[in-house]
């Protein structure tokens, strides 16, 4: 298996699954002819992917889904409350597209890959990670949530490679430019994932997880040299610089790969 990342941060998410049949694209946060032209940058053919997962319904993870599932003819998969709200207010188009609605903790199986939903918190419908599996290769994916409960770090310390939210540097939040309404929102449990809360899952994992990349870190509250930093204090002894890599709003290029191989 191999994911790589299209984008992240606060402009636009997006990442590729590929497995020995085909790929899965999780969230459709760029314009849909972004999202291509970043595709075959990356060697990624979109038409080997089988389905699109969505975490939540925000902008930075839907801005291009109505249009790319349309191009490609392929069903999304969501909880029910991200599609509601997708589907009702989200949609720039009445044209029909399929869709199908997941359950956290119900595992379900589209293509030659096995998909495990489960609930993240943040200020969306019904927000969720996942766990992708293919053979005996599991991925995680966990952003936009504020905590992490014990369910889901057993489940990503099951996983071969994740991608783990580390959003933001407190200090950083606290003296930078955002109204406090903003920044409370962030620290709250509905938020968003700080450094030291990324390091402390790390630290956690300890050797349990071979690869991990950092994503969706804020380009106003946060840098990745600081995301780097701090996670390499939660590993200690067992960071390895071929271990960790920092996802970046520009996304994979050959130059800076950001990538899981399995």
């Amino acid at each position: 298996m191999r994911c790589t990342v299209l984008a992240s941060g606060s402009k636009g998410n997006s990442v590729v699954i590929a497995g020995s049949s085909g790929a899965l694209l999780i969230d459709a946060g760029l314009s849909t002819k972004e999202l291509l032209l970043r595709m075959d940058a990356a060697g990624i053919d979109p038409g080997t992917i089988d389905a699109v997962l969505v975490t939540h319904e925000h902008g930075d993870h839907v801005r291009g889904l109505d249009v790319l599932l349309r191009r490609l003819n392929r069903p999304v998969y969501a909880t029910g409350g991200t599609l509601a709200d997708f589907l009702n207010h989200r949609r720039t188009s009445d044209k029909p597209i399929v869709h199908h609605t997941c359950r956290c903790g119900e595992r379900f199986s589209t293509g030659g890959f096995l998909i495990e939903p489960f609930a993240t918190s943040h200020d969306a419908a019904e927000p969720c990670g996942y766990i992708v599996s293919e053979d005996s290769c599991r991925i995680g994916y966990c952003t936009d949530t504020g905590i992490m409960t014990p369910a889901m770090l057993g489940l990503l310390r099951n996983c071969d490679g994740i991608i783990l939210e580390s959003n933001h540097c407190p200090d950083m939040l606290a003296k930078g430019p955002y109204p406090e309404s903003l920044k409370r929102r962030i620290r709250s449990k509905h938020g968003h994932l700080s450094n030291p809360a990324a390091a402390a899952c790390l630290q956690a994992f300890g050797r349990d997880v071979p690869q991990v990349i950092l994503a969706h870190l804020s380009e106003i509250n946060n840098t990745p040299e600081k995301a780097l930093g701090t996670a390499r204090e939660g590993l200690g002894l067992f960071f390895e610089e071929s271990r960790v890599t920092v996802a970046t709003q520009c996304g994979s290029t050959p130059g800076s790969p950001q990538e899981i191989r399995l």
